[in-house]
C-alpha cells in the first residue's frame, strides 16, 4: 500500500506523513528531501543552477540514501554522494535554489527512478509535490494538504528559527509564494492535486485530526 501525500511547502505535509507512518509501522520516504539534497551538494560543488547537464550528471552519479537508527520508519540521516547533508538541506540557501533544481527533467527522472525503488518493499507513506500524479499514480491512498499562505509561512518561519536561521515571517511568505509558482508551472511534474485526491485544508487543524483521517482511509487497505 501506498499513502501519497502531495502539496506546496508547509502545508504540514512532513508533520502528518511522519504521523502517519509512525501510526501505522510503516515506511516513510520523502521525496522533496532528496531534491533538496542535490541542491545542497550543487552548491557545495559550485555547480551553476541553469546548467542542466551538470545538475543531471550530479543526479546520475551521486544517489540519494537515508539512514535508519531505531527502526525502517523514519530515516535519522540523509546523504548524497556519501556526505551527511541532514542539515543542510534544510538551510534559507537550499530553500531558495531548489525549485531550479526540481525544475530539471532529467533530474526529477533520476528521482523517481529512486523513489520508486526505495519505496519498492512493503507499504509506505511517500510525501512530495507530484506523488499522486506521477510518482504512484495508482497509489491506495491520496491526499493533497493545503493551507493559507500566512499560516504556511507561519509555521515554516519556527522551523528555521528552531534551527537557527532567522527569517521574518514577510521574508518567508514571499518565498514559499515564488517557490509555489515556479512548482506550479514547471513542465516536469508540476504541483497540482491528483483528480483522484482528497484534499485537506490543515488551517486551523490539529496535525492528529488530519493524521486521524489519513489511518482511517489508510485502514481499508490493510
Amino acid at each position: 500500500m501506498i499513502i501519497a501525500i502531495d502539496g506546496p511547502g508547509a502545508s504540514g505535509k512532513s508533520t502528518v506523513a511522519q504521523a502517519v507512518a509512525r501510526r501505522l509501522g510503516i515506511h516513510y520516504l520523502d521525496t522533496g528531501a532528496m531534491y533538496r539534497a542535490v541542491a545542497a551538494r550543487a552548491l557545495e560543488l559550485g555547480i551553476p543552477l541553469d546548467d542542466e547537464v551538470a545538475l543531471i550528471s550530479l543526479a546520475e552519479r551521486a544517489p540519494v540514501t537515508f539512514a535508519y537508527e531505531s527502526g525502517p520508519t523514519l530515516p535519522s540521516a540523509v546523504y548524497i554522494d556519501g556526505r551527511d547533508v541532514t542539515r543542510q538541506i534544510r538551510t534559507p540557501e537550499v530553500d531558495a535554489c531548489v525549485s531550479a533544481v526540481a525544475r530539471v527533467p532529467g533530474v526529477r527522472t533520476i528521482m523517481v527512478a529512486q523513489q520508486r525503488m526505495l519505496a519498492r518493499d512493503g507499504d509506505s507513506v511517500v510525501e512530495g509535490r507530484d506523488i499522486g500524479t506521477v510518482v504512484f499514480p495508482n497509489a491506495e491512498v491520496k491526499v493533497f494538504l493545503t493551507a493559507s499562505p500566512e499560516e504556511r509561512a507561519r509555521r515554516r518561519s519556527l522551523d528555521l528559527a528552531d534551527a537557527g536561521h532567522a527569517l521574518t515571517e514577510e521574508e518567508v511568505l514571499e518565498r514559499l509564494r515564488r517557490r509555489d509558482r515556479a512548482d506550479s508551472t514547471r513542465e516536469a511534474s508540476p504541483l497540482e492535486r491528483a483528480p483522484d485526491a482528497i484534499s485537506i485544508d490543515t488551517t486551523g487543524r490539529t496535525a492528529d485530526e488530519v493524521v486521524d483521517e489519513l489511518v482511517a482511509r489508510a485502514a481499508v487497505f490493510r
